[in-house]
């Protein structure tokens, strides 16, 4: 998948493209069935399968840190992209310039002179432009003055409920991030890069734990979760921590991640840790040996969970 940034660095690309646009926040079961569909389509008719999206999120231009926490950011976003085998990923500037921009401006501008469109696939939800007056009728209605057809998708259900963004983010942020698995179409995942922490895991504890720089990615509800933790490419079963540490009385959340089967440094590296299942809450022990003691339960039991064939990654 190439992925460009502007309308100059992809037109020359294209002769011909089926396209689809979305944020594709999570880029879930939904977002993958559009994706897929538009990948489909432009084989069948030898067209380039183009995905146009925006950096950053259109809320965040509007209401910056009050806007929600992001399934996933940027390059998850497109590395998650580029496994659907698209042609190209369009991702645009979102700025105001593009906020106010009308949709047949914007339809004429990149859909129709930029990636010479033939056919677009769109959510069953689909708007945009200023007052987001870009939806199915008005493309529609612009499709047969420029000479490309739309094409609307149903909503994609999970046990009869849409599969939506809001709806993976209020699983995980419950800390039902089992739950939320189906709709992702696979197990809710951070990236980040190993950190110094206060060095508590292997000396006090007997159990080192990789420390994770927190972004403004979306973390699960605070307590204990079995996961797999990706690094140096390797998959190993381990056990994450995210919370507070009650017992030492921390004040700054913090992610801390024990993977089992490993010795080595990994302080400046990065990790990808997927989130399986939530184990328990954070609680406070009245000791050390109380607390080594359930970590030791926690290690157990993540090790079951871990071995189970639904548990594996997708």
């Amino acid at each position: 998948m190439i992925i460009c940034h502007t309308a100059e660095e992809i037109a020359p690309r294209i002769s011909g493209s089926c396209v689809t646009i979305g944020n594709f926040d999570g880029v879930h079961l939904g977002h993958r069935t559009l994706l897929e569909k538009t990948v489909s389509q432009a084989q069948a008719i030898g067209l380039s399968s183009v995905a146009v999206t925006f950096e950053p999120h259109p809320l965040r231009l509007f209401t910056g840190n009050s806007t929600p926490p992001l399934i996933t950011l940027l390059d998850q976003k497109l590395e998650l992209l580029a496994g659907i085998h698209l042609d190209y990923t369009l991702c645009l500037e979102f700025n105001h310039h593009l906020a106010a921009m009308a949709p047949e401006q914007f339809v004429s501008q990149y859909l129709v002179e930029t990636l010479k469109t033939r056919k677009l696939i769109i959510g069953y939800d689909y708007a945009f432009g200023k007052g987001r007056a870009g939806n199915y009728k008005l493309l529609s209605r612009l499709g047969r003055v420029y000479g490309f057809e739309v094409e609307q998708l149903n909503p994609v259900l999970v046990d009869g409920v849409i599969v939506s963004s809001t709806r993976i983010r209020d699983l995980i942020e419950a800390g039902q991030v089992w739950e939320a698995r189906p709709l992702l179409g696979r197990f809710y995942r951070v990236a980040g890069t190993v950190i110094h922490g206060m060095k508590r895991g292997g000396p006090m504890l007997g159990f080192p734990t990789a420390n994770i720089h927190l972004t403004d990615e979306l973390f699960p509800k605070t307590g204990v979760y079995a996961v797999w933790a990706e690094v140096q490419d390797m998959v190993l079963p381990a056990v994450a921590n995210i919370g507070f540490n009650p017992t030492f009385g921390n004040e700054i959340l913090s992610v801390e991640v024990h993977i089992m089967d490993f010795k080595g440094d990994l302080y400046d590296q990065d990790i990808l840790v997927h989130f399986v299942q939530r184990l328990r809450s954070e609680k406070k022990f009245a000791g050390l040996d109380q607390l080594k003691a359930q970590i030791g339960k926690d290690k157990d039991i993540a090790r079951t969970i871990l071995a189970s064939p639904e548990a594996r990654l997708a």
